[in-house]
């Protein structure tokens, strides 16, 4: 997976970590959603801003059930960072946003593959998982 894939991506975010990836499941589970053309084309459209899944599909060709399964996958990847977006009327909506900065695939006879993957860091202290219901 090359970074050009991801198009629209900045690569100079506010504050990024990167995580080396060495488990086979790891590597495999994150390549997996990279693979997929409608999770490459959730990614690119999150990378400008937060959306909500209705936004993602109004926006693109995927269907609302699968657009909500890949943003599923996106999330418990880390790809995607999920947030509550609260309306005037009280109530609120999930919205989503890209994560990814760059990702590296490096073999190596000695350490064998490792998967770098940079992403933007998640360190607002008010930040907590949003409960699924």
């Amino acid at each position: 997976m090359s970074q050009s894939q991801l198009v629209g991506i900045e690569a100079s975010r506010d504050q990024t970590e990167t995580t080396a990836l060495t488990e086979d499941a790891e590597i495999g589970s994150l390549l997996e959603a990279l693979e997929d053309g409608d999770c490459r084309t959730i990614l690119a459209a999150t990378s400008d801003g937060a959306l909500t899944v209705t936004e993602i599909v109004d926006d693109h060709d995927i269907a609302q059930s699968t657009a909500y399964r890949k943003v599923e996958l996106l999330v418990d990847a880390g790809l995607l960072e999920e947030e509550l977006r609260f309306r005037g009327s009280g109530s609120h909506v999930r919205t989503y946003t890209c994560r990814v900065v760059d990702v590296a695939l490096s073999v190596d006879g000695e350490t064998g593959v490792e998967l770098s993957l940079t992403r933007t860091a998640n360190d607002d202290p008010f930040s907590t998982p949003v409960p699924r219901y």
